[in-house]
């Protein structure tokens, strides 16, 4: 009975685990299956010649630049402006003390409502002809709903933007208000002693002890923002699209071959998001020497 026990002890961990061990199992056979793919590996169909075909075609499309740029460009403003927003919005919930429901409005809510959500909230009210452009015609700020600016189709991408910030501002104060509270408070009064004021004290004591915080989440949404594809599939411009989206519409090709040339464009976009890890990364390794 006793040997019984233990074995039931030393497996269960195993078995609790199993499951995460199955969906890592499913994610890096996608993986490697999409990266196979991009070299034009498809067993199933008996291609199993390695080949660099379809990169050549990738990186030989006169759009190619273009999507990345624009890629990048959404996610660089979205993501200064998150970083911007979110330790704003860090410093004044520490400040001010905030209790749950303060975090619940500010960092929890945001958090939990999906992308796609918001952007279809972004349509209704901001469309051509959605509630904000009908309300500023009624009031005689717009001739008619059609002279509003929409964001559907906006190059300048204002729109994708905004949605990205509605959870990217509650993800930076979400990672950098925890160890904004936990700052000793002697430091702060250490600084008011010599003569600066709260918002010097902040930029010069507090946000320099976050910075490590800062720089991960900055990282992460950066990723995040570059590799998403259903807010600027919903709200980007005809031309040029994101990088993300290209390869969408290319992996929607009914010809199955053309799914090597998206695996490509994924390609591209795996190894800028690797660049982006390995900096990750960096940081990580840096915090833990300064430990």
């Amino acid at each position: 009975m006793p040997l019984s026990r233990t074995i039931r002890r030393r497996l269960v961990p195993y078995v609790l685990a199993l499951p995460a061990a199955v969906l890592l199992a499913v994610f890096f056979y996608g993986v490697a299956n999409g990266v196979l793919q991009g070299f034009g590996i498809m067993p199933f169909l008996g291609r199993t010649d390695f080949t660099l075909d379809y990169y050549v075609q990738v990186f030989a499309r006169s759009d190619l630049k273009d999507s990345v740029s624009y890629s990048l460009y959404l996610a660089a403003v979205s993501s200064v402006l998150a970083v911007v927003g979110g330790v704003a919005l860090a410093g004044f919930m520490t400040r001010a003390r905030s209790g749950r429901f303060v975090r619940l409005v500010g960092i929890r809510l945001p958090l939990m409502v999906m992308h796609a959500l918001v952007a279809l909230a972004v349509i209704c009210l901001f469309a051509g002809s959605g509630l904000v452009p009908r309300l500023m015609c009624w009031l005689g700020l717009a001739q008619d709903p059609g002279s509003v600016v929409s964001v559907v189709g906006a190059s300048s991408g204002w729109g994708i933007i905004a949605v990205y910030l509605w959870k990217e501002v509650p993800f930076v104060a979400f990672c950098t208000a925890s160890i904004m509270m936990n700052i000793s408070s002697s430091l702060g009064e250490a600084s008011s002693t010599l003569g600066a004021g709260p918002l010097r004290s902040f930029f010069e004591v507090t946000l320099p002890l976050c910075k490590g915080a800062v720089a991960k989440a900055f990282l992460v949404v950066f990723a995040f923002a570059f590799g998403s594809y259903e807010v600027p599939f919903l709200l980007g411009p005809t031309l040029p699209k994101a990088l993300p989206v290209l390869a969408y519409i290319e992996f929607q090709d009914p010809d199955i071959l053309n799914r090597c040339y998206a695996m490509a464009l994924n390609g591209v976009m795996a190894l800028i998001c690797t660049v982006l890890a390995v900096a990750y990364f960096a940081i990580v390794q840096r915090e833990r020497k300064e430990r």
